[in-house]
């Protein structure tokens, strides 16, 4: 593949505090003809003074009157526009060479799918255990993606690290009309990171929901790509399998569909400034709370200790307690068995959900 000849351009220096010093005292004078009387009122030496003229002179912030010594001033703006041109004619160029690389390249790509298609079946999951090269995968995947990419995250709030470095690759798709779906655990309300990288997305376009069910975490792309976390072993970053089976993907993709049915909208306006309860909550947190509430009896029930079941729901383990002594509140209970009969007696479904198996640690954490 033909490579630019180009090397990366150095960031230019920002201006030293000598030549902002003498573009002052030049606007003050109106020309800079006698570098002496520079040096004698501004205190610099006759090497600062070399170095600030230069420095002015490569900003286009002096310029020479003719063929003499003097200088005079130049406005910030006349420079910016004067040193504009170039790199502008460079980004212009740039476009233009990624224009020529995906008319190089894009034709090959339905010829990589219709190969992928009628590949051996092996072909179909290919393990990356590499979480770089997991992290490369997926952001060719946004790049790539044409019409839709739903993901699952559980767990509470994601890092900010992770969530800084995908909003631009998420509004990046949506600008191009895919639709982006996420649908995370409803403890990821509380997380300020969520909440501003939820309000970045969803102002251009996503959908954003939670919900109190657990799950593991998985990411589609086009109904054709899925990216599945690998278990984590010895404490180490787990890798991906990419899976490209129809019935695979199909079967992920229907269950994102049912978890999607049952979440709650993250709308930012109405948390901040919705219809509230009698007890100063807004509607939609009260009905999140509720749903948390009941996924915690339901894996009480399932016989889960206080650590697993704060696990697999994403929350803090002080956190699950004061889940669990509103809940005893509510219920007039004397104990969590007590608490668990009586939700019993009361017809709450508690043997949906509860499963035996942990979600996976967070591997597959590289898009929306």
């Amino acid at each position: 593949m033909e490579r630019s000849g180009t090397q990366q351009r150095e960031p230019e220096p920002v201006l030293r505090q000598g030549s902002l010093l003498l573009y002052e005292w030049a606007l003050r004078r109106g020309t800079l003809r006698d570098p002496g009387e520079a040096v004698a009122e501004l205190g610099l030496s006759e090497g600062e003074l070399s170095i600030a003229l230069d420095d002015l002179a490569r900003h286009g912030l002096l310029q020479r009157l003719g063929d003499g010594d003097a200088w005079t001033p130049v406005d910030p703006t006349v420079a910016e526009v004067t040193a504009r041109a170039p790199l502008e004619r460079e980004i212009r160029e740039r476009q233009r060479e990624l224009s020529r690389l995906h008319t190089r390249l894009r034709p090959l790509a339905a010829l990589f799918a219709e190969h992928s298609r009628s590949g051996r079946r092996t072909d179909r999951l290919r393990q990356v255990d590499s979480p770089a090269e997991v992290r490369r995968e997926l952001s060719a995947m946004t790049r790539l993606c044409m019409e839709e990419m739903v993901s699952i995250q559980p767990g509470g709030g994601r890092s900010p690290n992770t969530l800084h470095g995908i909003v631009a690759e998420s509004v990046g798709m949506l600008e191009r009309g895919v639709r982006v779906r996420t649908l995370y655990q409803h403890t990821a309300r509380a997380s300020l990171t969520t909440q501003t990288y939820v309000r970045a997305v969803s102002a251009a376009g996503a959908q954003i929901r939670t919900t109190a069910e657990v799950f593991d975490r998985v990411i589609i792309f086009d109904r054709e790509t899925a990216f599945v976390p690998q278990p984590r072993v010895e404490g180490r970053p787990p890798g991906a399998s990419i899976v490209t089976d129809p019935t695979v993907v199909g079967f992920l993709y229907r269950m994102f569909e049912t978890l999607w049915r049952s979440g709650r909208p993250f709308d930012l306006d109405e948390m901040n400034g919705g219809r509230l309860t009698e007890q100063g909550e807004t509607v939609q947190d009260r009905l999140a709370s509720d749903d948390l509430k009941l996924a915690i009896l339901r894996l009480m029930a399932a016989g889960l200790k206080d650590d697993v079941i704060a696990r697999r729901l994403g929350m803090a383990p002080r956190t699950l307690r004061r889940h669990l002594r509103d809940i005893t509140d509510e219920l007039d209970a004397e104990s969590r068995f007590q608490a668990g009969y009586r939700a019993w007696r009361l017809g709450l479904p508690l043997e949906d959900g509860a499963g035996d198996g942990e979600p996976e640690d967070r591997a597959v954490d590289g898009s929306a």
